[in-house]
Parts: structure tokens; sequence; C-alpha cells
């Protein structure tokens, strides 16, 4: 009687943690470059009742008894689907279509990864700009180094290609490659990646190293679309109905410890 109590904690446990990831993916819904979550479960050890055994007439049984001991949190992945590109006014708004990440150098120097390329020109000193996000971590380029341009250019009229190479009006006014562009970058298990934050990565030994999309031959380039920016990829209809069976869930599970419950109470009642 008692593992039925305990098998139905952790299933409310496993529960909430499915609301909160639920919710945390409806929260940003509209956070440029976010990529959902989902929780993953997986069943406890099994006790085992009854070992194999014979009949009466010596016959080996085919099975044996055994009963769960509840659930618990496996993993919570990270769903990497290709969002929707939303128009944006800004000059310095990117969208990566395919599977490549923008890289930006971390405060303690680190590189992390990020599909949100809400970037934007600031100054860098000496009359320089540099690109950057909407948190100064600067946007790393083809070589893996920052992306800083010297004085005299004029950030309106900066163009982006699709393959990253930042471009400048030349005398007839027709764009032209400066040598610089921003570089993209994509991993063999995108999934094994560390979210530090809600859409920047760093890499683990689980997501590999990142693979450079300018130097290796053998991947599907990107393309960097400006202009746009990758919207969430949440569906929130899916979501909503994701919450529902979680909260029957979580029902059910309380429901079996009530359950439980009363008869404990009926069998400590039966000597009276």
């Amino acid at each position: 009687m008692v593992r039925s109590l305990w098998s139905g904690a952790t299933g409310m446990n496993a529960q909430q943690t499915n609301v909160d990831t639920i919710a945390n993916n409806l929260a940003n819904v509209n956070s440029v470059g976010y990529k959902a979550q989902v929780a993953q479960f997986k069943s406890l050890l099994y006790q085992n009742l009854q070992s194999v055994t014979t009949t009466a007439n010596g016959d080996p049984k085919p099975t044996t008894s055994q009963v769960g001991l509840g659930v618990r949190t496996a993993s919570i992945n990270q769903i990497f689907r290709q969002g929707s590109l939303l128009d944006a006014d800004s000059d310095t708004a990117f969208a990566i279509e395919g599977e490549g990440f923008f890289a930006l150098r971390g405060e303690d120097g680190q590189i992390y990864y990020t599909r949100n390329g809400d970037f934007t020109w600031a100054l860098a000193g000496n009359n320089r700009m540099s690109l950057t996000n909407a948190d100064g971590l600067p946007v790393l380029d083809l070589t893996g180094r920052a992306i800083v341009l010297p004085g005299g250019y004029i950030a309106s009229q900066l163009s982006i290609t699709e393959d990253g190479q930042i471009c400048y009006p030349d005398d007839n006014n027709n764009p032209q490659p400066i040598g610089v562009g921003i570089g993209t970058f994509q991993f063999s298990n995108p999934g094994g990646l560390k979210r530090v934050g809600d859409t920047l990565f760093a890499v683990t030994d689980a997501s590999g190293r990142a693979i450079n999309e300018d130097t290796s031959p053998d991947v599907d380039k990107s393309r960097i679309i400006q202009g746009y920016l990758e919207g969430s990829n949440v569906q929130v209809a899916n979501e909503m109905v994701n919450l529902i069976v979680a909260q029957r869930a979580y029902e059910m599970n309380s429901k079996s410890i009530t359950t439980s419950d009363s008869m404990l109470e009926v069998a400590n009642n039966l000597k009276r």
C-alpha cells in the first residue's frame, strides 16, 4: 500500500516538472530565436513480487510478477525545429535559414552560440564599429574573431549577403564585399548543447565541437536573411494540449494517493 503512495508522489513531481517546462515554452513564445523544450520520463526500478516458478504440475510459469515504483524525469530535450521568419525594420536583423548558429564571445571569454540574430552596430573606439547583440556581446566572423570595422563606414549603408559577407556600396552604388563576413556554425548533435539563458548555448562533449560552415565543405550551408528575425518555434496549440494532459496526469496521481490513503484508513479500522 505504501508503494502506491510513493508512486503517486513521484508522478506528481514528474508532472510538475512537465508543467514547468511547458510554462517556460509559453512564456518565451515571443522570444526571438527561442527553441522549445520537452520533458522526457522513464520508469523507476521494478520490484519482484514473484519470481519465475512452476505450477503444481511442474510446468514453468511464463511470466513473473513485478510492480513499478514510479517515474522520474529522464531529460529535458531541446527542439531545434526552424522557427518562422518575422519581418523586422532593423538593417541589423538577421535570420538563419538552415542548421547554423551565430557565434558570440561572452564576457567570460567563452564562445556561445545563438539563433537570435537581433544585432546592432556599436562604437568600439577610434571611430570603429563592432557588431554586437542586444547585451553588447561581439558577434564573431568567419574566422572566429570579433567583427570590428574601421572608421569611414556608414552603418545604414552596410548590407549582408546570404553567405554572410558584409558589403558596402562603391562609387557606382553597387554593394561590394569588404572582406569581413558573419560566421555560421553547426553541430553534429545540437541537442547536446547546454542552454545558457533562453537563446544562448554552450558547447558540451555531447554536442561535439562547432563546425565552421565556411571551412567545412561537407555540411549544408545556411542562408542569412537580412531584415528578418527567426521567431520562437513554440507551437502554442500543441503546448496548450500538452498542458491539459499534464494537468490531468497530475490529478490522476493525486487521486491515486487519496485512494491509497482511504484504503489504509479502512485497513486500520478493521480491528474496531
